[in-house]
């Protein structure tokens, strides 16, 4: 902990800055005010803000001319798992920062079901030598399906108990609606521990409305970072939420929430925030970050000072760490942005924890990740599969075809699976895919070693010809998914990750064709962002190849897992009914509509 003395001194000048920010223009998001002003840092922390900080300066305080820039402070991503980028919290940083994203709130959830609280600590740990802050919100249980899936980690009321007084804590983190709905004890345990903590409660509540918004709203929740539509988002304000609009690499929410405000006419703003929740290294790298929702806020007609302040204070606010981050003020961090111009919103210049980071989207520096313990290298405790595995015996003997549930995805809804009902042709007691009509089989294998689940089913939508794509890199529990249209390049994907400790793999024909390895949890890798998103596109051009027509393929597939969201989705578990929360037999919820055991395991 930083001696609060040495600040105080340092507020007044008996201690000098060690870095001023001088001639720039000040965009002051706490008092919607734009003028002249010099900034005074003392290490990591703002100390003065005037037209005149020339007592603050010393013999070896650093100058950094800001003339013809505006200063804008630091942004923050309300929502993230970072995780699900595949790029470690270095490599991450890496990544945004030089945009100008300087502070992200995330649960880590994704580490956490792998490693437990070791791990996430690890990386909490990890991001203090990077120039990006992470606020950590503890997840209201892990994993968040339902039914519970098979994990290497159950973050329960325990942990919250151990976690709070945290210094990155922050609140509670993604409380699905439906834990709420069906009164789940443990997520009810950590609301009430987070009242006597005094942490907000920030929420995921797609598709809530009328009394199921009323009832969920009582549980004290604060934030809402799930609107489909402007309509819901605007529900959502009126009864008292912090909005928080997100904008990731397949979901696009932005222009249709901010709707609101360009048409619905709401001009109080301050309870709009921005988030980005799942992002990948090419796009990043492509559209920006934080930078790039404030571009397109201007451009669809909201003011440079509203949109600014939508990436900043607004989310500070929100979360409840508007003491720390958030505005440029005396107290708070020394995230400054130097912008050139406002409505082409782009960091010059990015300090962040006062000092110099990054100039002209460069890195300035050299960050290196930190050696990885066993407990994150070594997450992979099961024995290769076989292609009996991943067989889906018929529900009776003697059939020629069977009815199947195919649990269908499509390019303009990535996290919406329909169900579509297919027949499909039986051989020696066995059902097959066919990929002539875009029928694929999908599989989870839990890789925890907990059991030997490992479901089969069927999909629709990737359009696979040939082959198989599979991931361990797929929340909410990070068991292994793979698509694909034959038994044995499955096996041949889910072994090459499984003997690699983690990655995304393409197989066809009996060999790998494309493959990422994510070692470190079996979630992320230490690579620089511009050699992620050359293997991303390396990945997604071999599933093309096979046939897959989907935007984002592994994206696609990696969400499947998620069982907050309708229709259906797979665990471990099976074929899950989003809607009643259930497990399902594909085959005999085809045939009947009965809901019935998993599928092999």
């Amino acid at each position: 902990m930083t001696d609060i003395r040495e600040f105080i001194r340092a507020g007044r000048a008996e201690l000098k800055a060690t870095m001023i920010v001088s001639g720039g223009t000040l965009v002051n998001v706490a008092s919607a005010e734009i003028y002249p002003a010099d900034v005074a840092v003392y290490k990591d922390r703002i100390v003065a803000v005037a037209a005149d900080v020339s007592e603050y300066r010393g013999p070896d305080t650093e100058i950094v001319d800001a003339t013809g820039h505006y200063l804008c402070p630091g942004m923050i991503d309300g929502h993230l798992h970072v995780e699900c980028s595949k790029l470690s919290v270095t490599s991450f940083a890496k990544a945004v920062v030089p945009l100008g994203t300087t502070s992200i709130v995330s649960g880590l959830d994704q580490i956490l079901v792998v490693a437990g609280l070791e791990g996430a600590r690890e990386f909490l740990d990890e991001a203090r030598g990077t120039p990006l802050k992470i606020f950590w919100g503890a997840p209201c249980k892990t994993p968040y399906t339902l039914p519970r899936s098979n994990v290497g980690y159950y973050f329960g009321p325990d942990d919250h108990r151990a976690t709070h007084s945290w210094p990155e804590c922050i609140g509670i983190w993604e409380t699905v609606r439906e834990f709420v709905d069906t009164m789940d004890d443990h997520v009810l345990q950590a609301i009430e521990i987070a009242e006597q903590s005094r942490l907000p409660v920030l929420g995921c509540s797609p598709m809530c409305r009328g009394n199921r918004l009323n009832s969920y709203l009582q549980a004290g929740v604060r934030s809402d970072h799930e609107s489909y539509t402007a309509e819901e988002m605007l529900e959502k304000l009126r009864n008292g939420m912090h909005v928080v609009i997100r904008e990731s690499s397949i979901s696009h929410f932005l222009e249709k929430n901010l709707r609101i405000v360009t048409e619905m006419g709401i001009e109080a703003t301050s309870r709009i925030s921005f988030c980005t929740d799942d992002v990948v290294a090419s796009d990043i790298l492509k559209r920006g970050h934080l930078d790039n929702m404030v571009r397109m806020a201007i451009a669809m007609g909201i003011k440079p000072m509203a949109a600014i302040q939508m990436a900043t204070i607004n989310g500070a606010e929100a979360l409840r760490i508007g003491q720390k981050v958030g505005s440029i003020s005396p107290g708070l961090a020394a995230d400054i942005l130097l912008v050139r111009d406002l409505k082409d919103f782009r960091a010059a210049a990015v300090i962040a924890k006062g000092r110099l980071a990054a100039r002209d989207g460069k890195l300035i520096g050299e960050l290196t990740p930190p050696a990885r313990s066993a407990l994150v290298r070594e997450t992979f405790k099961l024995s290769p599969v076989s292609r009996h595995d991943l067989e889906v015996q018929a529900a009776e003997p003697g059939q020629n075809a069977t009815r199947a549930l195919s649990i269908a995805v499509t390019p303009d809804q990535i996290f919406v699976r329909k169900r579509r009902d297919v027949v499909l042709p039986v051989k020696n007691g066995l059902v097959e895919a066919d990929p002539s009509r875009d029928v694929q089989y999908l599989t989870v294998v839990e890789r925890y070693g907990r059991t030997s689940n490992r479901p089969v089913a069927f999909a629709s939508g990737f359009g696979l010809r040939s082959g198989a794509l599979a991931t361990s890199a797929a929340p909410d529990d990070n068991n292994i998914v793979c698509v694909g249209t034959n038994p044995d390049d499955m096996a041949l994907a889910i072994n090459h990750i499984i003997s690699h400790n983690g990655g995304q793999a393409v197989a066809d024909g009996g060999r790998i064709v494309a493959f990422l390895p994510l070692p470190v949890g079996g979630i992320v890798s230490d690579i620089e962002p511009e050699e992620m998103a050359k293997k991303e596109q390396e990945l997604d051009d071999a599933a093309r190849a096979l046939g897959c027509t989907l935007p984002w393929p592994f994206m696609y597939m990696f969400v499947l897992q998620i069982t907050a969201i309708p229709d259906f989705a797979i665990t471990d578990l099976g074929v899950i009914d989003c809607v009643k929360l259930e497990v399902v037999d594909p085959l005999q919820e085809a045939s009947d509509g009965r809901a019935g055991r998993a599928g092999g395991s």
